[in-house]
């Protein structure tokens, strides 16, 4: 099961009732954390959430409204007398920008280490999570994320005995690739059934539609997707600015065959984006005007 916080929801500047755009994602005893607006650490108390122990940081690039609450979450786990190294993840350019975080959380006991994205597509891989970013467009260099958290194959017995498997190596085939007894070499896809389908996820922004975002929504179980703009009237200045509306958002999701799409970094010249809510459910029914703190649990589907 992946728990998924949708702490903030708002773009360019905080306002009084809604944070900025910042996710956070929980699973087998990890978790991280996907950008880090303006007072992250605020939305992260707000919903009983500990900073303490977020495994990694992934940007999707350096505008403000992303990076600016790195100093006081960093200074946050420092007061929660935090220990452990932590990995920040953006694209080329990282270094430069902790540089200057640092100049302002001077005093962070713990190691920071740090990943730029070195390609359009890059995979990295935490306890059987499988994080993809790739390269959107933005106005500046920017990258959306595909999740991924496969499901083991169930053990077949029917499977493992007309293989004539030993059931010594039953167990341990169910752990490793393959295993030799004897001099024999057996094979895990000699005791296992079929692949099951696991849980995917897509969360973008600041972009405009791409190619690449329909590539990763395809199936997915959830996507969050910016919703800067509804009204039509606002299109123009979406292209201007390499955002998406919440329309295009919408089509994605209905031709990628997406379960539910949840919206996020409102403009905030958009005080009410639920008034875009019929409108947007005309196109893609199970679209969620989300607020901050929207939260789901993602399960293996039942087979």
């Amino acid at each position: 099961m992946i728990d998924i916080c949708l702490l903030g929801t708002g773009g360019t500047v905080p306002l009084p009732n809604r944070f900025l755009t910042s996710l956070l994602v929980r699973w087998n005893g990890h978790e991280i954390l996907v950008d880090c607006g303006e007072g992250t650490q605020i939305a992260l108390n707000a919903k009983t959430l500990s900073c303490r122990h977020i495994d990694a940081i992934f940007l999707t690039h350096f505008h403000a409204d992303h990076t600016a609450g790195l100093p006081g979450l960093l200074l946050s786990m420092a007061k929660a007398d935090r220990t452990e190294p932590i990995t920040i993840y953006g694209p080329k350019g990282l270094e430069d920008l902790l540089k200057g975080v640092l100049l302002i959380a001077r005093y962070v006991p713990f190691e920071i280490k740090f990943v730029e994205y070195e390609q359009k597509e890059n995979i990295y891989e935490i306890d059987g999570l499988k994080i993809t970013s790739f390269s959107v467009r933005h106005s500046v260099p920017c990258f959306s994320f595909s999740f991924d958290y496969a499901r083991s194959p169930k053990f077949d017995r029917e499977k493992a005995e007309r293989n004539n498997v030993p059931m010594k190596a039953w167990g341990r085939l169910q752990k490793n690739d393959s295993v030799e007894i004897d001099g024999v070499t057996y094979t895990s896809d000699m005791v296992l059934a079929e692949e099951r389908k696991g849980i995917h996820f897509l969360y973008t922004t600041d972009t405009r539609p791409t190619e690449s975002i329909r590539k990763y929504a395809q199936d997915a179980d959830l996507m969050i997707a910016e919703g800067m703009y509804g009204d039509e009237e606002k299109k123009e200045k979406s292209k201007l600015n390499k955002h998406m509306m919440m329309q295009e958002s919408a089509e994605i999701a209905k031709n990628a065959n997406v379960k539910q799409l949840w919206f996020t970094h409102y403009s905030p010249s958009m005080h009410d984006p639920w008034i875009y809510e019929e409108m947007v459910q005309q196109l893609f029914p199970q679209a969620v005007i989300s607020k901050d703190g929207e939260r789901i649990d993602l399960s293996f589907s039942e087979e």
